[in-house]
């Protein structure tokens, strides 16, 4: 079975999980963000070299204070988590998406992650953290604009390649496969640009139940298309 090089997850229904067994949301996001690092292992066992996943998007901020706070809470625990388990694994951490409105103290967690993990190669995990695609992509055009500005190119110098590079996962192959969880069919402003070429599945299961069993049906049918052509960085 072939493997994707790059895996991008969409991990979604760990409210409606909760509540569907009685429980409040909160209690889902826990549940979701264990299982995010039980799935992190088996990805890293499986040996796929990219992982992708959206975690809070620019629209989260719209849910209530109480579930936010709940959430960022989770974040800061979890980010802290994380830095001895990519030491152990030789695994890079990038943190995607704005850093406009993140607190203080899990800015300071995320740089210290990212400055501590620049030079692991053997896994490359990006975790979408206040991030939308259609910020991502303006402020991409902001730095290539801001080059036209101080000419050290013109716009005929702009390239596909060159917008690619300006995006937050400029440096990484595009994903080979989205994969979403809890029943949606849509990618809700996550990674537009690059899921151009990318085979989508969607799944009924939510976030918390999504294991590896799970995993291994969507790398299935994955092999099962036909890829003719995709996009090359």
């Amino acid at each position: 079975m072939k493997l994707p090089e790059h895996i991008a997850i969409i991990m979604d229904g760990n409210g409606r999980w909760a509540k569907a067994k009685g429980f409040p949301r909160s209690y889902g996001h826990v549940v979701g963000c264990d299982n995010l690092e039980k799935m992190c292992d088996v990805i890293f066992d499986m040996g796929i070299k990219y992982l992708t996943v959206y975690a809070f998007s620019t629209e989260n901020w719209k849910r209530s204070i109480n579930e936010v706070g709940i959430l960022m809470n989770l974040f800061r625990r979890y980010l802290k988590r994380l830095l001895n388990r990519a030491k152990k694994d030789s695994i890079r951490i990038r943190v995607i998406g704005s850093r406009v409105g993140l607190a203080p103290d899990i800015l300071k967690i995320i740089n210290e992650l990212e400055e501590k993990t620049k030079n692991y190669t053997n896994m490359y995990f990006q975790i979408a953290l206040n991030y939308g695609s259609r910020d991502e992509i303006m402020r991409g055009v902001k730095k290539i604009a801001e080059d036209i500005r101080l000419q050290k190119i013109s716009p005929e110098d702009i390239t596909e390649d060159m917008i690619s590079k300006s995006l937050d996962t400029g440096d990484i192959p595009d994903p080979d496969l989205l994969i979403r969880t809890s029943g949606e069919q849509r990618i809700s402003n996550f990674l537009l640009w690059q899921l151009a070429y990318s085979e989508m599945y969607f799944t009924d299961t939510a976030w918390p139940d999504f294991k590896k069993p799970q995993l291994m049906e969507a790398i299935e049918a994955f092999n099962g298309r036909d890829r003719r052509y995709g996009a090359v960085k």
